[in-house]
C-alpha cells in the first residue's frame, strides 16, 4: 500500500495512474490533481485530499491545548484538533530514566485530559511529536474548554495582547489559548466564567467586525448575562 501523505495545494499532482480520484481531488487525463489544501493519502486503488481548511496546522514552538485519546507503552497520543495527531513521548513527562514497565503512563495522564503542550517537531509528513518540558506546560486540571477556528486566535490575542487582557481584568478569569483554536477558561466566579465565554465566542463570530474591542468591552461591563 503506498499511502505516503504529502502537503499540497490547489492544482498540485497527486500522482498519476490508475487510481479513483475521491475527495478533494479532479482528475485530468491519467493526473489526479488536488483541489484544496490538504494532505493527500494514496491507498490501493484510490487517491484523496483531507482538507485542512478550518483546521490547526502544526508549527514548531506553537503552544497547543491537546486532549488526550491513547496511549502506548512509550507515549500519549493527543487530539490537538487537526487532521494529525500529536504525539507525547512517555520519557517527556517521566524524565530519562522511563522505564515501560515500571512508570504506568495513566498514572500521569488518561483519556480525556487535557495538556497544555508545545509543539516540538513538525514537518506535515507524520503526525508531530509535543512537548510539556517547560514552564506552565503539563496537565490543566481545571477550567472550562472552548473551541474557537484556529484562525480566529489572533484576533483573540489582539494586538499587544489587548483583546485578552481585557477579557481577563473584567472576568478575574485566567485564560489559556492554544494555537490550534482551543482556549481553556478557569475563574472562580460563575458569572465572570461565563461572560469570558461569552466574549470568546463574540471574537470568534464577530472577527471581521472593526470596533470589537469595544463591543466585547460594553458586554462585559453589562450587569447580568444579557
Amino acid at each position: 500500500m503506498d499511502n505516503k501523505r504529502k502537503y499540497v495545494i490547489p492544482g498540485d499532482v497527486i500522482t498519476t495512474g490508475p487510481y479513483r480520484p475521491e475527495q478533494n481531488v479532479i482528475l485530468e487525463g491519467n493526473k489526479i490533481i488536488s483541489t484544496t489544501i490538504g494532505i493527500s493519502e494514496i491507498y490501493d486503488d484510490s487517491a484523496k485530499v483531507i482538507s485542512l481548511t478550518g483546521k490547526y496546522l502544526p508549527k514548531i514552538n506553537d503552544l497547543v491545548i491537546g486532549k488526550v485519546i491513547s496511549h502506548s507503552s512509550l507515549s500519549w497520543e493527543l487530539d490537538i484538533n487537526s487532521c494529525y495527531v500529536g504525539f507525547l513521548p512517555a520519557q517527556d513527562v517521566f524524565g530519562r530514566d522511563f522505564s515501560a514497565h515500571a512508570d504506568e503512563l495513566t498514572s500521569r495522564l488518561k483519556s480525556g485530559d487535557l495538556v497544555a503542550a508545545r509543539i516540538a517537531n513538525s514537518d506535515r509528513t507524520r503526525d508531530p511529536l509535543i512537548t510539556i518540558a517547560d514552564r506552565d506546560l503539563g496537565k490543566i486540571d481545571s477550567g472550562d474548554l472552548v473551541e474557537i477556528s484556529p484562525s480566529k486566535v489572533p484576533r483573540l490575542i489582539g494586538k499587544k495582547g489587548t483583546m485578552i487582557q481585557t477579557i481577563e481584568n473584567a472576568t478575574d478569569a485566567i485564560i489559556t489559548i492554544g494555537q490550534n483554536g482551543w482556549v481553556v477558561v478557569s475563574c472562580d466566579n460563575p458569572e465572570g466564567l461565563l461572560k469570558a465565554k461569552k466574549a470568546i465566542q463574540m471574537v470568534n463570530e464577530q472577527a471581521h467586525v472593526a470596533n470589537l474591542t469595544d463591543q466585547v468591552k460594553d458586554m462585559l461591563e453589562s450587569k447580568g448575562e444579557s
